[in-house]
């Protein structure tokens, strides 16, 4: 019999979800408090594509007063979001928007904490639980991250450590979802996007703690994924494919597929990868592409029999692999890991370490750098200790 850990669920952001729902920005900022907005964005690819101006158009239509905040990047930096926070404290606003990925929904994230905690929100980074916010909205432009509907926060500390940190704090109140602003992605972002929607289903599949319905709720979302990401990096302009992607993005890191685990169970993909793009400015997807499989594959060299049973439910239930009564566990699973990584070649990702673009040569500092942020120990689906995190990137290689 199955024993679920306790939990507390509450999906509080909004779903506004469609053609044209950019229109929707000013009622739904109005609608959650806001009265000054910071408009936080990235490169500027929002002017030029005309969602700026759409934005801009609703948010003055409702008589909403705004400040902006451009040139997000990949890899959010904590310094850019300490600008931020001085620029909306000397404002005076009481909302953040991001337009954007995830890059800019966490910047704004973090601004909103800052600006609501007296300018400082690297506290919470260090461990002490955020206790209040400024509200944030999101307008999504790549499926990928899910910050839209989570409450994660990650930034890389280039101030003093270098390191990616995070910090789980709150949700945005309102996340509008137009798929067709997906169309403009290139098939590396869009295949990037597609992983990193992946793995935040993988972190929560890959459990000491069973769940059924978790476990079937990460099956569809896995499956979602393997059969639209190829349609989408081929056909960026197909609908069906761009909003079954937005949608999983937003369900896999909703924390609905956790239910019946316990908060922070996870294989330990996130922060392995966290020591390459944090550090070599990869894509984050491009990183867990690499990272999964050679998990897997250590899963299954050291995994006890029912970690073993999951990894090979995993072949079968999401890449196809067929039951025989006569194959071994360890068989099925095998197959279905050379299926994943035939699944990412052929989306365009990378599966090693040198096609990611980072040397043998700097494995060694990157299992310094995973074991000096997370310990001697990484608790998770296997615990796994310097030992362990050595012989997974070396199998990456």
């Amino acid at each position: 019999m199955m024993e679920y850990g306790n939990f507390s669920f509450l999906m509080d952001a909004e779903i506004v979800f469609g053609k044209n729902t950019e229109a929707e920005t000013g009622r739904l900022v109005k609608k959650y408090g806001g009265t000054k907005v910071m408009l936080v964005y990235g490169s500027g690819s929002i002017k030029r594509s005309g969602l700026y101006d759409r934005v801009v158009k609703s948010l003055t239509e409702s008589n909403i007063m705004f400040c902006e905040l451009g040139g997000v990047k990949a890899n959010p930096k904590r310094s850019f979001a300490e600008e931020g926070t001085r620029l909306a404290l000397d404002e005076g606003v009481d909302f953040l928007l991001a337009v954007g990925g995830g890059s800019t929904i966490d910047t704004a994230k973090a601004i909103a904490l800052g600006a609501a905690n007296e300018g400082d929100f690297w506290q919470f980074f260090l461990g002490k639980a955020p206790e209040k916010s400024l509200p944030i909205g999101a307008i999504v432009t790549i499926a990928a991250s899910g910050s839209e509907t989570s409450r994660s926060i990650v930034l890389v500390d280039d101030i003093d450590t270098g390191q990616k940190k995070s910090v789980w704090a709150f949700r945005p109140r309102f996340s509008i979802e137009n798929p067709e602003l997906t169309y403009t992605l290139s098939a590396y972002q869009t295949a990037a996007g597609c992983v990193d929607i992946f793995s935040h289903t993988f972190m929560r599949y890959f459990s000491n703690h069973p769940s059924f319905i978790g476990d079937k709720y990460g099956e569809a979302t896995f499956k979602t994924i393997v059969k639209y990401a190829p349609v989408a990096v081929e056909t960026p302009d197909n609908y069906e494919a761009r909003a079954e992607i937005m949608l999983a993005g937003s369900l896999s890191h909703c924390d609905l597929m956790a239910i019946g685990r316990p908060m922070g169970s996870s294989g330990g993909e996130h922060a392995l990868e966290a020591q390459l793009s944090g550090h070599y400015d990869t894509a984050h997807g491009a990183g867990l592409a690499v990272m999964m499989p050679a998990l897997l594959k250590y899963f299954l060299q050291y995994g006890t029999e029912a970690q073993i049973d999951k990894v090979a439910g995993f072949a079968m239930n999401v890449f196809n692999v067929e039951d025989d009564a006569t194959a071994m566990p360890q068989y099925l699973a095998l197959r279905g890991i050379e299926r994943f990584v035939a699944w990412i070649e052929s989306i365009g990702m990378p599966v090693t370490l040198s096609q990611l673009g980072v040397p043998e040569s700097e494995i060694p500092a990157a299992i310094d750098r995973c074991m000096k942020a997370r310990g001697p120990v990484m608790e998770g689906f296997i615990d796994l200790d310097e030992a362990a995190v050595t012989e997974i990137y070396h199998m990456a290689k």
